[in-house]
């Protein structure tokens, strides 16, 4: 029976050939809508899990959203200050001369600055540093930025490996950027750190930010408010220049040890992403605290102390009397504090601010 019948299909077809001839087109189209079909189906998984393109850790100033990139740099960059603002306090405690915790160790500061003055003592100072730095952020990250597009511009044509040339555009970025910012940072620095160590010997007794302000003032006009501002400048920028420099290199020498380059169809996830560029920050942070403990151990005596004698305080009187109290030693107080800051705060920062830049790119 089944035989009878597909003779006679056979037949109708041979006799009428416009017929057959439609009846294949129509069989060739409903093949096509499920080719369609079947690839609008592998796009639209391809869009739900993205695979990231290594370009995308490098994302240039030209393709952020601007507004957006300031509006989320503000808010998680105030986030991530929150949570490693106990530690400056820590360490700008044990950096005072008669505050008794030069020689403690961090841990036993943080108790007994949590016993006596409890959690609003461990965030002393944290309102004007994270509603100050809003102005400063905007002013540091363009700069930032900017000056890194400018330099990789200027430096692509020069015969070099690649790890070099992003390291030194981002050195030079990072120097450029705290020298901008200090002209912000440096007056801040000084209210915030002299609202951290009130009560201690040898500081100015004072109540809220803008006493401090009308205080330093009146004892020593502006320049008062600017207190280590050459220190800084001078130590910092290249601090800052070994920072970045160190963490576009490690993060680009990282990449190519995993095997992983601009055109390879081998893609890393979200979170090897994340876990390098951690890595690399870490790195960078650890080998800048290392350096530039000392600096900042002079720089915040020099900020917050008022009783050296005859004179305004200097940078040569503040390592003497420094040096007179506890040897060399005495230039890395408050170490441990400072080292788990910036590893942290390196760590943390570069993870945001790499976040934040994804998450600012503008659409196409």
């Amino acid at each position: 029976m089944n035989c009878l019948l597909g003779r006679s299909v056979i037949t109708q077809l041979q006799e009428n050939p416009k017929e057959s001839s439609s009846v294949w087109k129509r069989k060739e189209e409903t093949r096509k809508d499920w080719r369609k079909e079947e690839n609008m189906a592998v796009e639209t998984e391809a869009v739900t899990v993205p695979e990231l393109a290594l370009a995308d850790t490098d994302i240039n100033w030209d393709r952020l959203d601007k507004t957006r990139f300031h509006i989320i740099g503000a808010i998680l960059f105030t986030a991530q200050s929150a949570l490693l603002h106990p530690t400056s306090v820590v360490k700008t405690r044990m950096q005072v001369a008669g505050s008794g915790f030069s020689h403690m160790g961090g841990i036993s500061v943080f108790r007994h600055i949590l016993k006596s003055d409890g959690i609003p003592g461990i965030f002393r100072g944290f309102g004007t540093s994270a509603i100050g730095s809003l102005p400063g952020r905007v002013l540091a990250l363009t700069s930032l930025e900017v000056s890194k597009d400018m330099m990789l511009k200027y430096i692509e044509d020069l015969d070099m490996p690649e790890a070099t040339r992003i390291g030194i555009a981002n050195a030079v970025a990072g120097m450029f950027s705290n020298l901008v910012s200090c002209v912000y940072y440096v007056p801040l620095d000084v209210i915030c750190q002299r609202l951290m160590v009130q009560g201690l010997p040898g500081t100015t007794s004072c109540n809220r930010p803008f006493d401090v302000i009308h205080k330093v003032i009146k004892a020593e006009g502006l320049r008062g408010l600017y207190r280590g501002f050459g220190l800084t400048a001078v130590t910092q920028s290249p601090a800052s220049a070994l920072w970045w420099g160190a963490y576009g290199s490690a993060q680009h020498i990282i990449w190519r040890s995993l095997g992983y380059t601009d055109d390879a169809e081998k893609k890393p996830s979200h979170m090897e992403m994340v876990t390098v560029q951690a890595a690399a920050g870490m790195m960078a942070g650890a080998c800048s605290s290392i350096i530039t403990t000392p600096i900042d151990t002079v720089k915040t005596r020099l900020q917050v102390m008022d009783n050296y004698g005859v004179g305004r305080p200097s940078v040569l009187k503040t390592a003497k009397a420094l040096l007179k109290e506890d040897g060399w030693r005495g230039f890395y107080r408050g170490f441990g504090p400072r080292f788990l800051n910036m590893s942290l705060y390196g760590t943390t920062m570069i993870v945001t601010y790499e976040l934040i830049k994804r998450l600012s790119v503008r659409r196409e």
